[in-house]
């Protein structure tokens, strides 16, 4: 793979937890099956509207770092842990990136 790849072969996945061992939990279990090359997990204030009623909870967001190929399965696993009726699974490009970070990622994340 030529170092300066800057297309949109990677993405940054996006899903939110109600609990911090859950997000934990679904981190783990996307690194363990190469499908993420690195999953960040911080605490957010998630506001939106479900059945009717607006909710305002804190809840754990996910960033999971894999390729644009893997989104299908890496949605699959979250789904298989998620405790949500419809977890948020949200593929956002990685236009460009550290020529090293990606390599990285590509050496990690199965094919």
């Amino acid at each position: 793979m030529p170092k300066n790849k800057s297309d949109s072969h990677w993405s940054v996945v996006l899903t939110t937890t109600d609990s911090e061992t859950l997000a934990d939990t679904i981190a783990a279990a996307l690194i363990e099956a190469q499908l993420a090359a690195c999953v960040s997990i911080f605490p957010i204030r998630s506001v939106y509207s479900w059945q009717g009623q607006i909710h305002k909870n804190g809840e754990w967001q996910l960033l999971i770092k894999t390729r644009k190929s893997q989104f299908k399965a890496v949605s699959e696993k979250v789904r298989s842990l998620h405790t949500y009726d419809t977890p948020e699974l949200i593929a956002l490009p990685i236009e460009q990136g550290s020529a090293d970070y990606l390599n990285w990622m590509d050496e990690i994340i199965k094919a």
